[in-house]
């Protein structure tokens, strides 16, 4: 192979011996695909079975009850404000300790290792584990969502902001370093510059997001439309549940509309 004025000599395989390789991953590939759905139980036969009761399922969801809408204004409220103080919390409690996290900004290893391993736990709970939580210990309503959302959004948003600091070009660091900067300069002046944009785009991904999982926590207790969501569920008011999942995914397809022309504002800004 010709590249340039060098030349690449490229072994290839003899006979069969490059095949068996491959037809070993492609046996363990199955063995492990076997062994999950063994694990987890997987059958078509019972979905096949379970399809009428889901027909009938929703054909006591039509039509949707329109005249419950009134009655989900203030949830649905509710619900994006969880979201945004979720999201800002969690940014709150990112920002100051990803630094930490970063490997081209801590000389400690132990540091570096102890602030991984705490984001890895916040984002390794679930936000209904959490809310759960939370519901025991300040009581039901939306707060206890907002601390599971701060919380879990912590460890994501700490990993995230963390991984972009150990990708920004270096140059600038050590050029202020050279001129005498100390940490809380050059973070300001050389890694801020390098990451806000993307940083900014992430943050409106996990708005997103909260608004989606908020939807969720009101299941246990912890406030918004999901509550109301449940409360429709367990009276077997059908139609007043198809009039809630309508409003949620309203609800999603907004803020990802509103989020997706923002973060692309953004990147042309960048740009």
């Amino acid at each position: 192979m010709n590249i340039g004025s060098y030349t690449l000599l490229v072994a290839r395989p003899s006979g069969n011996a490059g095949w068996l390789p491959r037809l070993g991953l492609g046996a363990l590939a199955v063995a492990v695909l076997w062994w999950a759905a063994r694990g987890s139980q997987v059958s078509f036969g019972e979905l096949a079975k379970g399809l009428p009761w889901i027909g009938d399922f929703l054909a006591r969801m039509t039509p949707p009850n329109w005249a419950f809408l009134d009655k989900l204004v203030v949830p649905a409220i509710e619900t994006v404000q969880i979201a945004i103080w979720g999201t800002l919390l969690a940014v709150i409690l990112a920002v100051p300790v990803c630094f930490f996290a970063a490997r081209n900004l801590t000389p400690n290893v132990v540091v570096y290792q102890f602030t991984r391993q705490v984001f890895n736990v916040t984002r390794g709970i679930n936000e209904i584990i959490l809310a759960l939580v939370f519901v025991a210990a300040v009581g039901l309503g939306p707060f206890p969502g907002v601390l599971a959302l701060a919380i879990h959004g912590a460890g994501m948003l700490g990993k995230f902001f963390s991984e972009s600091i150990e990708e920004i070009d270096q140059g600038p660091i050590e050029a202020l370093r050279a001129t005498g900067a100390g940490p809380i300069q050059t973070i300001i002046f050389g890694v801020l510059p390098q990451v806000v944009t993307a940083w900014i785009a992430v943050v409106l991904y996990r708005f997103e997001t909260n608004l989606r999982q908020a939807t969720v926590l009101g299941m246990v207790g912890a406030g918004g439309i999901g509550f109301e969501l449940v409360g429709s569920m367990k009276l077997f008011q059908y139609r007043d549940t198809a009039t809630c999942i309508l409003v949620i995914i309203a609800m999603v397809m907004v803020a990802d509309y509103i989020s997706t022309r923002l973060r692309a504002w953004i990147q042309q800004g960048a740009h």
